[in-house]
């Protein structure tokens, strides 16, 4: 039986770190046309569901996407039709009965508006669809069949608080220069960093939502997420750290040394991928109350440390046993 995830109800915004890999690591993702095409069905899908992308990491095997899912708003017929034809296409029968059924009776039906809704602010359906749709397109490509993907997605709740969703964002900015692929995260081209700081509207709107679901803005915001990347304001491009170097730092934990937070981040930690819930102490103990049926009678408490790790305001509510950093 699927464990239930941590999600918080549909009137409540949320945000959630979500992951999902290729069947047996292989790196079908490789391409730039592939992560290309992967990128733009992304952004298609999250503007049907009503979700905004904070960030992501498209690399050859897998990927990243952290995810704000607001409060389901009152969407009027109109907003549904604008939503369905941005999707399919005005030319696309879903959306032709969309606007032939307000044409003619002035409302869309019953049956077919809570259809719609149910499609929409879901973090479960959004990744669902996405990847269907990805495996499709995928498999005609490639004259292929059977499934693209490992399992089931994976998905961490992520306090939305500023300081908790920044260093989420930087983890998942920075996959490339852990895989060893750049030194710097602007150099990759297929990261939510690097997509804002080339100038994509988009990717600017969701490193503002750093200072929460109102956003901020772009010029103060991302001197911030700077810092919490390099330790350091400073352009795109500007060179790597040689103190941040991936070796040194795996080298020094292996060593029992003490990581600053720049240098943890660039480590694979486990606690952002299957912690289940990610943020504050009260954070966590409420979902744990909240969940409390999910957990033996000997557990009397939720929030753990993150063991080793230099990040001291937050919590995780699955305490890793093994390899809490790879």
């Amino acid at each position: 039986m699927r464990t239930p995830r941590f999600k918080l109800p549909r009137e409540t915004s949320a945000v959630y770190h979500c992951i999902s890999r290729i069947v047996a690591g292989e790196f079908l993702l490789a391409p730039d046309t592939t992560k290309e095409r992967l990128r733009t069905m992304m952004r298609r899908q999250a503007a049907f569901c009503g979700v905004q992308i904070i960030t992501y990491s498209l690399m050859s095997n897998h990927f990243h996407i952290l995810t704000r899912v607001p409060a389901q708003p009152d969407l009027t017929d109109q907003d549904l039709l604008k939503r369905v034809e941005t999707f399919y296409g005005k030319s696309a029968a879903e959306s032709r009965f969309i606007a032939e059924s307000l044409r003619i009776t002035g409302s869309i039906p019953e049956l077919d508006r809570v259809r719609l809704l149910k499609r929409m602010h879901d973090v479960s359906v959004f990744m669902k669809e996405l990847k269907q749709r990805f495996s499709v397109w995928y498999n005609k490509q490639h004259n292929r069949f059977g499934t693209l993907w490992a399992e089931r997605f994976r998905s961490i709740l992520v306090e939305d608080r500023p300081e908790v969703v920044r260093t989420v964002a930087a983890y998942i900015d920075l996959n490339p220069v852990r895989a060893g692929m750049v030194a710097d995260p602007a150099d990759y081209r297929f990261c939510g960093y690097t997509d804002a700081a080339s100038g994509n509207l988009l990717a600017i709107n969701g490193i503002e939502s750093f200072e929460g679901p109102e956003g901020g803005d772009w010029r103060k915001v991302v001197g911030k997420y700077q810092i919490t990347l390099f330790g350091k304001t400073r352009f795109a491009g500007a060179g790597a750290d040689p103190d941040l170097e991936i070796e040194k730092i795996r080298a020094l934990w292996k060593g029992k040394g003490r990581l600053s937070h720049l240098q943890s981040l660039r480590l694979r930690i486990r606690y952002f991928n299957d912690g289940a819930v990610l943020g504050s102490r009260l954070f966590v103990e409420e979902m744990f109350r909240k969940h409390r049926d999910r957990f033996g009678p000997k557990r009397t408490s939720g929030a753990r440390p993150l063991r080793r790790l230099p990040f001291k305001g937050l919590r995780t509510l699955r305490a890793l046993r093994k390899s809490i950093v790879a």
